[in-house]
């Protein structure tokens, strides 16, 4: 299978995700609704709305065009396929398909140890492409136990399984991701759209997404109740059982702590210096100036942090409300994985 079929495969793929999402009208299609609705059985925080925006999302990134744009930044020269291990996190929905669209439109075969709380909908893609073309039976195999016979790696996960990671897998080419999360800086000059497209930056996925703010940086006497009023067309999450659990533990643990918070009914806003908060909590520091926050974020935190959101800050940064709708060039962790894959 050459690159354009490769392209042409993933583009059928895209038109039919966004078909099944309307219409249930053969087997595939019918497999891929169920699975959306049962997700949330194996994992409590995938919502079918959830499910939803992320295969919304890749069909809109599945076409031949963006495809092939994305591609054209690279020399593509067709060899014998190296076998990718790809080692899956299960914190968001399809959080690993990235890295094995990577791997197979750039030629390689791919044996996947999918996350058990990410699973379904995954298999409904990969069933999709192995109907497509029989190329496909033998480029994707799922690995139960394990992962054996490879020539390099993708693992994401946390900073602790990093560790046995790179112990395993140290030996062959390998990118291997841990925790990471993204903060957001607000300056006092965004707009009231801008700072309610920030609630979706924080809490789409409940924020467990490594894409997802869970840091603010302020300006000194800014006026948090901003913030609160911006974020709150997203109190219905406080009638989801599993974030309501924790929204009342974490708000327990700073009562009994006795820290200072502000609190709006189904999220809080705590002052800490730390960079991950805990579901239903957003952290913010303040800061007082321009180059002294630049510093902290690009130089100081760079490897702890995915994204950055704001407005005329940063040559990098990313526009308010975007973060879970990421680009086939925006790479994890900055690090180019489909190089990596042409180097192997």
């Amino acid at each position: 299978m050459n690159l354009e079929q490769r392209i042409d495969a993933f583009s059928s793929l895209g038109n039919f995700i966004k078909a099944a999402l309307v219409a249930n009208d053969h087997e595939l299609a019918q497999g891929l609704q169920q699975a959306i609705q049962h997700s949330q059985h194996s994992n409590n925080w995938f919502t079918p709305e959830n499910v939803r925006f992320a295969l919304e999302n890749w069909a809109k990134l599945l076409n031949k065009e963006k495809l092939t744009t994305w591609l054209s930044n690279y020399t593509l020269k067709e060899s014998s396929p190296k076998t990718i291990g790809l080692i899956m996190a299960g914190n968001i929905p399809l959080v690993g398909f990235h890295d094995m669209l990577s791997a197979l439109i750039t030629g390689h075969y791919v044996k996947i140890k999918t996350s058990s709380k990410d699973q379904l909908v995954l298999t409904v893609i990969i069933s999709f492409l192995k109907e497509y073309d029989p190329y496909f039976k033998k480029a994707i195999s799922i690995v139960q136990g394990k992962l054996e016979d490879y020539d390099a790696v993708i693992a994401t996960g946390s900073n602790n399984t990093a560790r046995y990671f790179e112990y395993y897998f140290g030996h062959k080419p390998n990118i291997i991701r841990k925790n990471r999360t993204s903060v957001a800086v607000i300056t006092g000059d965004e707009s009231e759209e801008e700072l309610l497209l920030l609630g979706n930056d924080i809490f789409r996925y409940f924020g467990l997404g490594c894409r997802n703010v869970s840091k603010l940086y302020v300006p000194i006497d800014y006026d948090l109740n901003n913030i609160f009023g911006a974020i709150y067309p997203w109190k219905h999450l406080i009638e989801d059982k599993k974030y309501a659990n924790n929204y009342d533990y974490n708000k327990a643990v700073y009562l009994m702590s006795e820290f200072d918070f502000l609190d709006n009914g189904f999220a809080m806003l705590k002052e800490d210096s730390g960079m991950h908060s805990p579901i239903a909590s957003i952290f913010y520091e303040y800061y007082d100036s321009k180059e002294t926050i630049s510093t902290l974020i690009n130089d100081t935190l760079a490897e702890q942090i995915q994204c950055v959101v704001s407005k005329n800050f940063t040559s990098n940064e990313i526009p308010f409300g975007s973060t879970q709708q990421p680009q086939l060039e925006d790479y994890a962790d900055g690090v180019d994985t489909v190089d990596f894959l042409l180097k192997i």
